[in-house]
């Protein structure tokens, strides 16, 4: 049976709610805000240390608002702050390894599940399903500046 546009709305609207009340309980669960939980998931996808400012950048927060993300990661043991060696004017932010580890361990165990309903895709699905979701970053990041922009 064929899907129908209508239907695809719908089931991406509940494919959306069903994350964000996922990435609810994983914050609840570590003691976080739920934006400090992403912060950290992006803090592990890029190398080295980050910036406030370029924090600011992946989250799409203002300056301040990444200010006090981090200063609530700091709080809670997650990360740390250090001056640049080469630029003593900037400062670095980066995850606690214990803290990072323990994140990591709740990954793990739920990466399980999703580890398992993965196999079952055929290599042109998962191919497909990448694709829809570096497509589907690049139009959340157009639609947020959109939304910010006054748009």
């Amino acid at each position: 049976m064929p899907v129908r546009p209508d239907d695809l709305e719908a089931d991406s609207r509940r494919y959306l709610a069903s994350y964000a009340l996922f990435n609810q309980a994983v914050a609840d669960r570590l003691g976080l805000h739920p934006t400090d939980v992403q912060c950290l998931n992006l803090l592990g996808l890029e190398e080295g240390p980050l910036t406030t400012g370029r924090i600011a950048e992946l989250t799409g927060l203002t300056s301040g608002s990444a200010t006090r993300l981090v200063d609530r990661l700091e709080r809670a043991g997650y990360v740390t702050r250090r001056r640049d060696e080469e630029d003593r004017r900037r400062v670095l932010v980066e995850p606690v390894p214990e803290a990072a580890a323990r994140v990591g361990e709740l990954w793990g165990e739920l990466g399980e599940g999703w580890a398992a309903m993965l196999a079952e895709y055929t290599d042109e699905e998962l191919a497909f399903l990448a694709r829809h979701m570096r497509r589907t970053t690049e139009l959340a990041e157009r639609q947020i500046r959109h939304l910010r922009e006054g748009g």
